[in-house]
Order: structure tokens, then sequence, then C-alpha cells
């Protein structure tokens, strides 16, 4: 997840799929490893238009990484703070790692990593649905079609 693993897969892979980073880190991978390999980050998302509502659900996902050092020590170089990562994370944490709102705000979350240089983007909808198909659908109505490279 940081600068040395970007250079491994730079060196022995055809591309990364970054976990829990913010669209910052997805330019930093896209640079890392050049125009041509894959740079494919996660967004965790939940379909929910109420902050509050949505960021418990955000929360319950977030406790176990928040936990672990690797993923906070990951967050911290996309720019939180120690303070951001502490406890259950700040708003601010919550907010932006998790995006949280409508299918327009969802998608405006998906199209900040396509904008950063990924060439795909994972959308893991939390609380897990018994089926996501709906949302995802929802969420792919708002982005605009890509030309294919």
């Amino acid at each position: 997840m940081g600068p040395r693993m970007l250079a491994l897969a730079a060196a022995r892979s055809a591309g990364t799929h970054p976990y829990l980073t913010v669209p910052m880190q997805t330019s930093w991978a896209r640079t890392a490893l050049g125009p041509d390999a894959l740079v494919a980050p996660e967004q965790t998302v939940v379909l929910d238009t109420d902050p509050e509502s949505a960021r418990r659900t955000a929360r319950k996902f977030l406790r176990s990484y928040l936990s672990l050092a690797n993923y906070t020590r990951n967050m911290q170089r996309g720019g939180f703070t120690a303070q951001d990562v502490a406890g259950e994370g700040s708003d601010d944490l919550v907010d932006r790692i998790v995006a949280h709102g409508d299918a327009p705000a969802l998608a405006g979350a998906v199209q900040m990593h396509l904008d950063a240089g990924a060439d795909h983007v994972c959308v893991q909808v939390q609380p897990a649905p018994s089926d996501v198909v709906p949302v995802l659908r929802a969420i792919a109505a708002e982005l605009p079609v890509r030309p294919k490279k």
C-alpha cells in the first residue's frame, strides 16, 4: 500500500489495486506505475443521504481497519492526521474514505479516482445488500461513458 509496494508493483506486476485510499493516492499510483499499468482502486460507498446514519454505517465498516497500523499509516500517507485515524475516525476521514449520499454523490467519488488516473474503480457497497446490482447500476448511470483506450 505504500511507496515500496508501488515500486514492486511497477517492477513486477500488471498494476495495483489500492484499498481504502483517496484519489490523491490513485494519482500517485498512476505516476509510480506509468501509463500502461492497471490502476484499479477500491471505493467504499454507502447509499444513504443522512450523513449521521451513513457515518455510523461507514464507521462500523472501518472499525477493524482503524485498528491496523498498515491501514492507518497508509491513510496518513493520504493526508490524514494521527487524530483522524484515532478511535472511530474523524468525520473528515470517514467522509473521504467511505463516500456516502445519493447515487450522483457516490458517482462523484468514483469519478474523482478516474480523474486521478484510475483505469477502473472497484465499488464496495456498505452495508452489503443481498443484491448489490441496483446500487451499482444507479452509480453507473451517473457516470459519463468513457472511451475505450
